[in-house]
């Protein structure tokens, strides 16, 4: 396995996220944001306001978008770091503008997207909203799936970089109002244009208030290997499809 997969590889299973290099150049960086400024402001799935834009189920709604994000340096990394037998189960699209005032406290990503309400052990609480069906799956589900931002933009402490807690993903459900301070460490996690941050659902984060006036972009995808039950599909299955 190539030395710089393998870092990262033990970089993720230690302390829950990994940051890379940048993977994307300026020309592929500015053709992902003139593809994203073509989407329907007003379409389902968008949610728009003076602190945050966002475009839930990305790739559905723009599919021209995916072969632009979905570069083989970006599968690369993940057949190197994670192995070819993962697919995206979701895509979301966050712009967090210049001095906005959205802000998100130390949170899991617990719940999954899926296509239907069905009930199955282990698989609770649901979230249902139009279009959207969400539930918390089984940990093991949660501890293997893992997460890709991709930056479109410098990001620091100035426009709302995420704070973790490193190593916070082996401590199963872990509840923010019993986070131990004397024992945890956040981390800021700064990252370039251009480059990818991993994460893993249930590492512990948060993001604060912007105060630059410049933006924070990010294209957020999630990734399993995990086949539902029959019963159940993931809402936005889509190959990953091997490197070019």
């Amino acid at each position: 396995m190539n030395n710089k997969y393998e870092t990262i590889k033990e970089q993720v299973a230690r302390d829950g996220f990994a940051i890379t290099e940048p993977l994307f150049s300026n020309n592929e960086i500015e053709a992902i944001i003139r593809e994203i400024a073509l989407a329907n402001q007003e379409g389902q799935g968008v949610q728009a306001s003076k602190d945050l834009f966002a475009i839930r189920h990305l790739f559905t709604s723009l599919p021209q978008l995916a072969p632009l994000v979905l570069t083989a340096k970006l599968k690369a990394l993940v057949q190197g770091v994670f192995g070819m037998d993962y697919f995206i189960v979701k895509s979301i699209y966050f712009d967090k503008p210049e001095n906005s005032n959205w802000f998100v406290p130390y949170h899991q990503d617990l719940m999954i997207s899926v296509d239907r309400k069905a009930e199955l052990p282990g698989y609770g609480p649901w979230t249902l909203k139009p279009a959207q069906v969400a539930v918390q799956p089984p940990v093991a589900l949660l501890e293997d799936n893992f997460t890709l931002r991709v930056h479109l933009d410098h990001t620091d402490e100035s426009n709302g970089a995420l704070k973790v807690i490193a190593g916070s993903h082996r401590k199963g459900i872990y509840r923010p109002e019993t986070i131990n301070w004397q024992e945890e460490t956040e981390t800021l996690c700064k990252v370039e244009r251009a480059a990818v941050m991993i994460m893993k659902p249930l590492l512990l984060h948060a993001s604060g208030r912007s105060q630059a006036s410049f933006k924070r972009r990010v294209i957020h995808i999630e990734c399993s290997r995990t086949i539902l039950p029959q019963a159940l599909q993931w809402s936005e299955y889509q190959p990953l499809g091997a490197q070019a």
